[in-house]
């Protein structure tokens, strides 16, 4: 029997070349996307879901749970960027991008997990970011968001255990994506901001990073492998070698030096 994957974000990017690389191995895969999801794979199930809203995202799963009557792997993508100094970021732009990237993975993991529960046997996979191991700067609310992913996966991880339901965590470092060109850049750091000169250059080094990054194409081969893997890691850096070394470094050196490599790349004195 093929098995059934709900993946989030479909539209574009990461969801989008996980979903068709996995309808090509022979998967049936269902996607959300909150508005138009354009031009996909014939064979992908589109549901129109908004992943911070519990209600929509509850029918979206009962949709499928009632045609297909199981669900074997949940793949969390959907996701946002918002970049500005943390002391100007508007209250409304901190909950839009919290709700997107942590409460959207809640919703959809709670809506899931009573199916999964009782089939006792399925995986969620969490994309993550290496901005989730690391505090980026300008990137700070972003960055919260993924590490709150971080610490709901290592307890989830424990809690679903005995019902034989995996957690993996997915670090993707820089991918050359709509991810880019579609951050919201917060208003006021445009404006009389005391960052603002620092801002502009460090994003204009952030999104050059990007740019150059890997392709989405790449992670979805990746993921594609993962969800093949009869006994999968708990966790996937997913990223140059360059951007690997760094996370080793993290962990190698003092803060205080780290700190110093981080600000020195992002051009910050």
């Amino acid at each position: 029997m093929p098995k059934v994957v709900l993946i989030t974000g479909i539209s574009s990017g990461f969801g989008k070349a996980t979903a068709e690389i996995l309808i090509s191995k022979g998967y049936i895969v269902y996607g959300i996307c909150r508005n138009q999801c354009g031009n996909l794979n014939a064979n992908i199930n589109v549901l129109n879901a908004d992943v911070t809203e519990i209600m929509s995202v509850q029918k979206a799963v009962s949709t499928l749970t009632d045609k297909e009557g199981h669900i074997d792997i949940l793949i969390n993508n959907a996701g946002m960027g918002i970049s500005g100094p943390i002391e100007n970021s508007s209250l409304e732009n901190i909950s839009l991008q919290m709700n997107t990237n942590f409460m959207g993975y809640v919703n959809m993991i709670q809506a899931v997990l009573p199916f999964m529960r009782k089939q006792q046997s399925a995986t969620i996979i969490n994309i993550s970011s290496l901005g989730g191991l690391m505090g980026l700067p300008y990137q700070g609310f972003y960055s919260a968001s993924k590490f709150a992913i971080e610490g709901l996966s290592e307890a989830l991880r424990m809690e679903l255990k005995p019902f034989n339901i995996k957690i993996i965590v997915i670090q993707p470092g820089d991918f050359f994506t709509n991810f880019t060109a579609n951050r919201k850049p917060e208003s006021s750091a445009g404006l009389d901001s005391a960052y603002k000169i620092q801002f502009h250059k460090t994003l204009s080094i952030i999104e050059n990073d990007e740019r150059k990054g890997l392709h989405a194409d790449f992670l979805a081969r990746r993921l594609a492998r993962i969800v093949e893997q009869k006994h999968p890691n708990d966790r996937y850096i997913i990223a140059t070698v360059e951007q690997k070394f760094a996370l080793l470094l993290k962990h190698l050196l003092p803060g205080s030096w780290f700190s110093k490599i981080l600000s020195s790349h992002y051009g910050i004195k």
